[in-house]
């Protein structure tokens, strides 16, 4: 007769084993779908024009996934289903330069997927009354829309952690440390303290780099443009501080997107920052966000592409330098006359 019993469950060690091996199998497809995913994130970061300064990431490797699936906790296991709960086996990071752009990558990130959590570690780590590690941890999954663009990535879960660089170095050098070596029980104290002293010195280093930032996004005097005669496009330094005046709730823009950007003002005859301001002039940018719509605060670059996408249409369309993106900006004048 069979058991009125019901099937026991499996025991923890037999649940990793099986759920290490379906990863090992998924492994090759996740490896690419983590790299689709980088570079789906690095388009809509410049597409909105917020500066960063890297996009990386990866699939965890089977070991790592075996050793997180094979965790406890008070002898419970922490993953009971580690295919379903493991929610990092695709994992991208993005390093900004000051915090603010931390909340901007964030912004950016919600509305264009769908944020299933949204931890702020270092906001968490504060709560408790120390200094330590800060992140910004978002779980995403792709729009449906995305998702048929990008079948790769699919509706799988992607983790995306967002810090400055000064909060990476410290979250690399204190994981190296902690999980990497080995710490002597007699120094443990001492690390605690230099670690949190070091969080501490970091995050004031951090809101001095966004006072800076702040300051030079006060408006400025147009410096004048280096000699024509040995580079005729507006040095992409002054065109930066020129912008930081001209629009000024807009984030810092990536330093090469203000050099591209100089070489598309040239390709339209402009050669000065008097030449470019008066070419702008006459447009209202306030009806240039409004027909935008703009759902995220945009970079400066951004905000000076539309000026020019709306001055000049189908001519700025079809520069030599914006030959690779002709149906995105097609798209956006089309936006930007419907709603006039």
């Amino acid at each position: 007769m069979p058991s009125s019993r019901g099937s026991r469950p499996l025991p923890h060690q037999e649940v990793v084993r099986r759920a290490t091996q379906q990863y090992a199998s998924l492994h090759p497809k996740l490896r690419v779908a983590a790299e689709e995913a980088v570079d789906l994130v690095v388009g809509i970061l410049d597409d909105a024009g917020l500066n960063y300064l890297t996009v990386t990431g990866r699939a965890k490797s089977v070991e790592s996934f075996a050793d997180k699936a094979g965790r406890l906790r008070d002898g419970t296991p922490v993953y009971p289903d580690p295919m379903s709960d493991i929610g990092d086996v695709i994992g991208l990071r993005v390093i900004t330069y000051v915090r603010s752009d931390v909340a901007a990558v964030a912004q950016l990130l919600a509305t264009e997927a769908v944020v299933l959590d949204d931890r702020d570690m270092g906001s968490e780590t504060a709560s408790e009354g120390r200094w330590g590690y800060a992140s910004r941890h978002l779980q995403i999954q792709l729009s449906a829309e995305d998702r048929k663009a990008h079948p790769k990535i699919g509706d799988r879960h992607v983790q995306v952690q967002i810090r400055t660089v000064l909060q990476h170095a410290w979250a690399e050098f204190e994981h190296d440390i902690r999980y990497k070596g080995t710490v002597p029980d007699e120094y443990r104290s001492d690390f605690d303290r230099r670690f949190s002293l070091a969080a501490g010195l970091l995050e004031l280093a951090d809101l001095e780099f966004s006072a800076i930032r702040e300051r030079l996004q006060r408006p400025v005097h147009a410096p004048s443009s280096g000699d024509p005669e040995v580079d005729p496009r507006i040095d992409p330094r002054e065109l930066a501080a020129f912008l930081a005046g001209q629009y000024a709730d807009a984030s810092w823009s990536r330093p090469e997107h203000y050099a591209w950007m100089s070489g598309l003002v040239l390709e339209l005859g402009i050669t000065s920052l008097t030449e470019l301001a008066d070419a702008i002039r006459s447009i209202d940018v306030a009806d240039v966000d409004r027909r935008m719509g703009y759902r995220n605060p945009p970079g400066a670059v951004r905000r000076l592409d539309d000026v020019l996408l709306f001055a000049f249409g189908e001519r700025y369309i079809d520069l030599h330098d914006n030959s690779h993106r002709v149906d995105r900006l097609k798209t956006r004048l089309a936006k930007m006359k419907s709603a006039g």
